[in-house]
This record gives C-alpha cells, sequence and structure tokens, in this order.
C-alpha cells in the first residue's frame, strides 16, 4: 500500500476470492443483426444460442461471452457522451499472435480502431462496436515482464503500440 487511506480502505474492505472471474457482459443493442453482424463478422464470437430478441455468442463453445439483446433498446440511439454506464469491456487473448490475429480480422473488415496502448503489463487496442460500445481487445504480458518502480509497485503506462509490429507477429508465426 501506498497511502495510509488505502491500508485503510483495503482493511474496512477485505478484497474477494482471487478466483472470481467476470462471467460475460450482456449488452443492450439498437439492432440485433447489425450486433451479430459486428461481434460475429468483424471479431470472429460465434452463436451458441438465440432467444426473441437476444443472441447469445461465445469463443471455443463457452456457454456465452456476450449477450446481445434488444429487449429495451430496439432502434434507440447509443447513450450520449457523457453520461454514465459502461466506459468499455474487454476482451482477453491468449497470447501476442491471436491478438495481431483480431487486428488483422479488424482490418480486414475496415472497423475503425479508436487507439492502441502499450501499457507495460498488456497491450490493448481499442475500438467500439455499431452501438458505439466501448471496446478492448488485449493480451497480457507475463507477470515477470511488467514494469516495477524501485518500490517494486507495478508501474503502468500509456505507450504507443507498435500495431505494424504487432501484424508481424503474423508473418514470424508463418515463417516458423
Amino acid at each position: 500500500m501506498s497511502t495510509q487511506a488505502e491500508a485503510d480502505t483495503q482493511a474496512r474492505f477485505p478484497a474477494i476470492d482471487a478466483g472470481v472471474r467476470i462471467g460475460h457482459v450482456h449488452l443492450k443493442v439498437a439492432d440485433l443483426q447489425r450486433a451479430l453482424d459486428f461481434y460475429c463478422g468483424v471479431l470472429g464470437f460465434e452463436v451458441t444460442t438465440t432467444r426473441p430478441g437476444a443472441a447469445f455468442i461465445s469463443a471455443g463453445g463457452y456457454h456465452h461471452h456476450l449477450g446481445l439483446n434488444t429487449w429495451e433498446s430496439r432502434g434507440g440511439p447509443p447513450s450520449p457522451r457523457g453520461a454514465a454506464g459502461l466506459y468499455h469491456f474487454a476482451i482477453l487473448y491468449p497470447n501476442r499472435v491471436e491478438l495481431a490475429r483480431a487486428l488483422k480480422r479488424i482490418v480486414d473488415h475496415g472497423w475503425e480502431i479508436d487507439g492502441a496502448s502499450d501499457h507495460g503489463v498488456s497491450e490493448a487496442i481499442y475500438l467500439h462496436d455499431p452501438d458505439y460500445n466501448g471496446i478492448e481487445i488485449y493480451r497480457d504480458r507475463p507477470m515477470s515482464e511488467w514494469p516495477r518502480d524501485p518500490n517494486g509497485e507495478i508501474a503502468m503506462m500509456s505507450d504507443p503500440l507498435d500495431l505494424v509490429g504487432l501484424l508481424g507477429e503474423l508473418e514470424r508465426e508463418q515463417k516458423g
């Protein structure tokens, strides 16, 4: 802990179990087919099941990583800037090659990228879906590579991510 206030907060609110994970994200969308075209076509997720006005999609056959529905939002506008709500959700890729493959899909589909950052602990690409929900696609670096300050604390950063270098991972993979 770097301050007494942080230590006091930690004592008052003990941390939850380290095994807890965020299981899925459920988004309200204006047009279900348009959302499926993006999440399945551009990002590569697969539909696992549907219900009237909703679809559930995943990677690798999981029951669902994302739920998409129009139950309260069919035809609605995106949330306005400056309003409270979701800033972005993050999709974790298992390694740098898979992140590069995701970037190539996005580029091949002509989808706009909002930004890309090297955070030291991770490499991240930011974009938005057709309803302007923010998305971060990223890969974590191994903990042994995380930058640390002189006190051993994690020293995250927001440097530009070399997208050309990232895409070069695909060429290196092909060469073997």
